[in-house]
């Protein structure tokens, strides 16, 4: 299986992944989503592939903290079809609504989100 090259989820973020030599990733990821805390960054990915499997990882400072997302799944048809975890150490909250809002740690039970992303290879 060759990794190589953009691919692109259903809400437009890419994993660009650059190096796929022995049974390794090595690229970067963008989200396309300002919600999320990674926007506007482009940060580098490093995983692991075997056969048709794959797991990478990243992360980086968002405005809340420090947050690691990591991805995995397989490819079926041509598409990356992936679970992702988000573990986030923080979140801004405040006391009530118009209050300034205030950076606090996450208890660990809250800092994490999953869900399921469908990747597509981008043809150049």
């Amino acid at each position: 299986m060759n990794w190589k090259g953009k691919w692109r989820n259903q809400y437009g973020s890419t994993v660009d992944i650059t190096d796929d030599a022995n049974h390794r990733i090595a690229g970067t990821f963008k989200t396309a989503l300002r919600d999320s805390g990674f926007y506007g960054q482009e940060i580098p990915v490093v995983g692991i592939h075997q056969g048709d499997c794959i797991s990478f990882v990243a992360g980086g400072k968002t405005p809340a903290g420090d947050a690691a997302v990591s991805y995995t799944g397989l490819v079926r048809d041509g598409k990356m079809e992936t679970m992702w975890f988000v573990v986030a150490d923080a979140a801004i909250k405040a006391a009530e609504e118009g209050a300034p809002g205030r950076i606090e740690k996450r208890n660990w039970w809250r800092s994490i989100i999953t869900s399921a992303d469908t990747f597509e290879r981008v043809v150049r």
